[in-house]
């Protein structure tokens, strides 16, 4: 006979409390919606700066990197980790402090105050995309990811810290989802930004698979993780994959292909000179597969509510009277740009980069 079998099953099954950092908006607040009047869960804890609109939970406001968080979670068992800044335009020496901070005191806090699991968000681009890669990856590959000081170099680092704090805390429970490429209303990433172009760049020589998470797939993955059906290293995405006709059909764009290192080469100077947003390594997401097999979820039970023609369809509505080159946003005059001209932005630019480095120069 198992210990577990002497437990009272009344006290067996006691649902959780669940604590939600970041729960005040973007995906903390859609999965504090939720969970908000969830019977699986005996109560939600709100955790942010500020105080949120969502009824029906306890509101605890704080600051996450605050080192006396652990008082206040004292009566928490499961919290999901959503407080990260995602944003493409914050500083990139700015952001990935907070997020290691953030992520840092957080399983720290849960350490100490005996919080049962934590679940935390990266992303599946973690395994890095390349041109060999399989179709679709298994969801224990390697992480083979460039670190760079994008959001992927953050999610690198964030969970190296996942790893070391298994390691110093061996009976705290951590699940780290990594969701596709992510739809939804409010997320703004290099890939959809690829989206506002006029049109979809390709690499010459290979043509990238494209599959999506929309942002209500993630929410009901979070809750599965939350409520521990599924554990460690979890990939979440629509099933399948959208091939490059495909895209090109649903959304009407048109591929232009360029050269590896010309577009590489041009990208990387284009952000050193801080005139496009994300590094040349951010590109690879957008021009080779990397794509991921849920098995975790799958054999958990868990099916994705949205196909990749769906997301793509809202990603699309979403980023309609929008306009972006290699992830930089174009507004006023630059709005205006042609297919044509979006062509010469992104090989050339020759006159962008003369005219960063004469200002650069006086």
């Amino acid at each position: 006979m198992q210990s577990e079998d002497l437990v009272p099953t009344s006290k067996r099954l006691r649902p959780p409390v669940v604590a939600v950092t970041g729960a005040a908006s973007g995906l903390g607040r859609a999965f504090l919606a939720k969970v908000a009047s969830s019977a699986d869960f005996r109560r939600v804890v709100a955790i942010d700066e500020q105080r949120g609109d969502v009824p029906d939970v306890t509101w605890r406001v704080l600051d996450i990197r605050d080192p006396l968080l652990a008082n206040r979670i004292s009566d928490v068992d499961v919290l999901v980790h959503l407080g990260t800044d995602e944003s493409l335009d914050s500083d990139h020496t700015e952001r990935r402090r907070y997020n290691l901070r953030a992520a840092q005191t957080v399983l720290t806090a849960c350490a100490a105050a005996r919080v049962r699991r934590v679940v935390l968000v990266t992303s599946a681009m973690v395994y890095g995309a390349a041109a060999d890669n399989p179709v679709p990856l298994p969801e224990d590959a390697p992480v083979a990811a460039e670190p760079d000081t994008g959001l992927v170099g953050d999610h690198l680092e964030i969970e190296a810290l996942v790893r070391r704090s298994l390691r110093a805390h061996p009976g705290l429970e951590v699940t780290v989802l990594r969701p596709a490429a992510l739809v939804g209303p409010g997320v703004d990433t290099v890939i959809t930004r690829h989206f506002e172009a006029p049109r979809l760049l390709v690499v010459k020589g290979c043509l990238p698979r494209w599959q999506f998470c929309h942002v209500d797939d993630l929410v009901s993955a979070l809750e599965a993780a939350a409520l521990g059906r599924v554990g460690g290293v979890v990939a979440v995405g629509s099933e399948g994959w959208l091939e490059m006709e495909q895209v090109e059909e649903i959304s009407g764009l048109k591929r232009f292909e360029l050269p590896a290192g010309v577009t590489f080469g041009t990208a990387q100077r284009l952000h050193r000179l801080g005139i496009t947003p994300t590094a040349a390594t951010d590109l690879h997401y957008v021009v080779y597969p990397w794509v991921v097999d849920g098995v975790a979820l799958r054999e958990a039970g868990w099916k994705p509510t949205w196909t990749n023609e769906a997301v793509l369809r809202e990603l699309l509505e979403l980023c309609e009277g929008r306009h972006a080159v290699v992830g930089r946003r174009l507004s006023g005059k630059e709005a205006t740009i042609t297919a044509a001209g979006a062509t010469v932005a992104v090989i050339g630019t020759a006159a962008i980069v003369r005219a960063a480095r004469r200002k650069r120069r006086t």
